[in-house]
Protein backbone atom coordinates (compact mmCIF):
# COMPACT_ATOMS: atom_id res chain seq x y z
CA UNK A 1 0.00 0.00 0.00
CA UNK A 2 1.53 3.37 -1.00
CA UNK A 3 1.99 6.18 1.50
CA UNK A 4 -0.98 8.51 1.66
CA UNK A 5 1.17 11.34 3.00
CA UNK A 6 4.54 12.93 2.30
CA UNK A 7 7.21 12.58 4.99
CA UNK A 8 9.36 15.57 5.90
CA UNK A 9 12.49 13.44 5.71
CA UNK A 10 11.81 12.93 1.98
CA UNK A 11 11.62 16.68 1.26
CA UNK A 12 14.56 18.43 -0.41
CA UNK A 13 16.01 21.94 -0.37
CA UNK A 14 18.09 23.00 -3.37
CA UNK A 15 20.32 26.02 -3.99
CA UNK A 16 22.33 27.69 -6.73
CA UNK A 17 24.87 30.35 -5.82
CA UNK A 18 24.20 32.41 -8.94
CA UNK A 19 20.89 34.21 -8.63
CA UNK A 20 19.87 34.86 -12.21
CA UNK A 21 16.18 34.16 -11.77
CA UNK A 22 14.43 32.05 -14.34
CA UNK A 23 17.80 31.39 -16.04
CA UNK A 24 18.75 28.88 -13.32
CA UNK A 25 17.25 25.49 -14.06
CA UNK A 26 16.13 23.14 -11.33
CA UNK A 27 18.42 20.49 -12.83
CA UNK A 28 21.46 22.77 -12.25
CA UNK A 29 20.67 23.26 -8.56
CA UNK A 30 22.40 21.32 -5.77
CA UNK A 31 20.67 19.68 -2.81
CA UNK A 32 21.47 21.06 0.63
CA UNK A 33 21.93 17.91 2.70
CA UNK A 34 23.02 19.80 5.83
CA UNK A 35 19.51 21.08 6.58
CA UNK A 36 16.67 20.17 8.92
CA UNK A 37 13.27 21.47 9.97
CA UNK A 38 12.41 23.50 6.85
CA UNK A 39 9.33 25.75 7.04
CA UNK A 40 7.82 27.48 4.02
CA UNK A 41 5.68 30.46 4.97
CA UNK A 42 3.32 31.93 2.40
CA UNK A 43 0.80 34.69 3.00
CA UNK A 44 -1.07 37.41 1.14
CA UNK A 45 -2.01 40.94 1.97
CA UNK A 46 -5.68 41.83 2.01
CA UNK A 47 -7.82 44.48 0.38
CA UNK A 48 -11.22 45.25 1.86
CA UNK A 49 -13.64 45.01 -1.07
CA UNK A 50 -16.82 45.30 0.99
CA UNK A 51 -19.76 46.99 -0.65
CA UNK A 52 -23.24 47.84 0.56
CA UNK A 53 -24.58 45.24 -1.84
CA UNK A 54 -22.89 42.36 0.00
CA UNK A 55 -25.80 41.86 2.44
CA UNK A 56 -23.85 43.07 5.48
CA UNK A 57 -20.90 40.74 4.93
CA UNK A 58 -17.31 41.92 4.72
CA UNK A 59 -15.57 41.05 1.45
CA UNK A 60 -11.83 40.50 1.21
CA UNK A 61 -9.57 40.10 -1.82
CA UNK A 62 -5.97 38.89 -1.61
CA UNK A 63 -3.27 41.30 -2.79
CA UNK A 64 0.52 40.91 -2.75
CA UNK A 65 1.87 37.55 -1.62
CA UNK A 66 4.95 36.90 0.52
CA UNK A 67 7.16 33.83 0.72
CA UNK A 68 9.87 32.95 3.23
CA UNK A 69 11.81 29.75 3.76
CA UNK A 70 13.13 29.13 7.26
CA UNK A 71 15.49 26.28 8.08
CA UNK A 72 18.25 25.09 10.37
CA UNK A 73 21.72 23.95 9.34
CA UNK A 74 24.58 22.44 11.30
CA UNK A 75 27.53 24.84 11.56
CA UNK A 76 29.94 23.08 9.20
CA UNK A 77 32.83 25.18 7.91
CA UNK A 78 33.97 23.59 4.66
CA UNK A 79 30.42 22.59 3.67
CA UNK A 80 29.85 24.40 0.36
CA UNK A 81 26.11 24.97 0.88
CA UNK A 82 26.68 26.31 4.41
CA UNK A 83 29.39 28.69 3.21
CA UNK A 84 27.34 29.83 0.19
CA UNK A 85 24.37 30.74 2.39
CA UNK A 86 26.60 32.40 4.99
CA UNK A 87 28.43 34.39 2.31
CA UNK A 88 25.15 35.48 0.68
CA UNK A 89 23.99 36.77 4.07
CA UNK A 90 27.26 38.60 4.79
CA UNK A 91 27.46 40.15 1.31
CA UNK A 92 23.75 40.95 1.04
CA UNK A 93 23.54 39.05 -2.24
CA UNK A 94 20.76 36.80 -3.53
CA UNK A 95 20.79 33.07 -4.23
CA UNK A 96 18.38 30.67 -5.92
CA UNK A 97 16.46 28.30 -3.64
CA UNK A 98 13.89 25.63 -4.33
CA UNK A 99 12.06 23.73 -1.57
CA UNK A 100 10.39 20.54 -2.79
CA UNK A 101 8.43 17.83 -1.02
CA UNK A 102 10.45 15.23 -2.96
CA UNK A 103 13.46 14.88 -5.27
CA UNK A 104 14.01 17.00 -8.37
CA UNK A 105 14.52 15.53 -11.81
CA UNK A 106 12.00 12.73 -11.40
CA UNK A 107 8.53 13.54 -12.69
CA UNK A 108 6.51 13.06 -9.54
CA UNK A 109 3.25 14.78 -8.55
CA UNK A 110 4.30 14.51 -4.89
CA UNK A 111 7.41 16.66 -5.47
CA UNK A 112 6.24 20.26 -5.39
CA UNK A 113 7.22 23.63 -3.99
CA UNK A 114 8.49 27.15 -4.70
CA UNK A 115 11.56 28.11 -6.73
CA UNK A 116 12.93 31.62 -6.83
CA UNK A 117 15.61 34.14 -6.00
CA UNK A 118 15.95 34.75 -2.25
CA UNK A 119 17.89 37.04 0.06
CA UNK A 120 19.11 35.75 3.41
CA UNK A 121 17.73 38.03 6.13
CA UNK A 122 18.62 35.96 9.18
CA UNK A 123 21.66 33.80 9.92
CA UNK A 124 21.59 33.24 13.69
CA UNK A 125 23.99 30.87 15.46
CA UNK A 126 22.94 28.72 18.40
CA UNK A 127 25.54 27.15 20.71
CA UNK A 128 23.72 24.85 23.18
CA UNK A 129 25.96 23.20 25.77
CA UNK A 130 25.08 19.59 24.87
CA UNK A 131 24.23 19.92 21.18
CA UNK A 132 26.09 20.80 18.02
CA UNK A 133 26.41 24.41 16.92
CA UNK A 134 23.71 25.26 14.39
CA UNK A 135 22.39 28.23 12.46
CA UNK A 136 18.81 29.33 11.88
CA UNK A 137 18.32 30.79 8.41
CA UNK A 138 15.51 32.94 7.03
CA UNK A 139 15.36 33.43 3.27
CA UNK A 140 12.89 35.96 1.85
CA UNK A 141 11.70 35.87 -1.72
CA UNK A 142 13.10 38.52 -4.01
CA UNK A 143 11.92 37.16 -7.39
CA UNK A 144 9.42 34.34 -7.89
CA UNK A 145 10.40 31.90 -10.67
CA UNK A 146 7.74 29.20 -10.51
CA UNK A 147 5.84 26.76 -8.34
CA UNK A 148 7.23 23.34 -9.25
CA UNK A 149 4.37 20.83 -9.20
CA UNK A 150 5.96 17.74 -10.74
CA UNK A 151 9.59 17.55 -9.53
CA UNK A 152 10.82 18.86 -12.88
CA UNK A 153 9.53 22.37 -13.51
CA UNK A 154 9.32 24.35 -16.70
CA UNK A 155 12.94 25.50 -16.69
CA UNK A 156 14.57 22.08 -16.23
Amino acid sequence: MPDTFVKGMDAKLYYHATATGAGVTLASMTEITNVRDVTINTSAGEADTTTRGNSGWRSTTPTLRELTIEFEMQHQPGDVAFETIRDAYLAGTAIELCALTGPEGVENPNSEGPKGTFVITNFSRSEPLEESVSVSVTAKLQTFDEWIDDGVGTGS
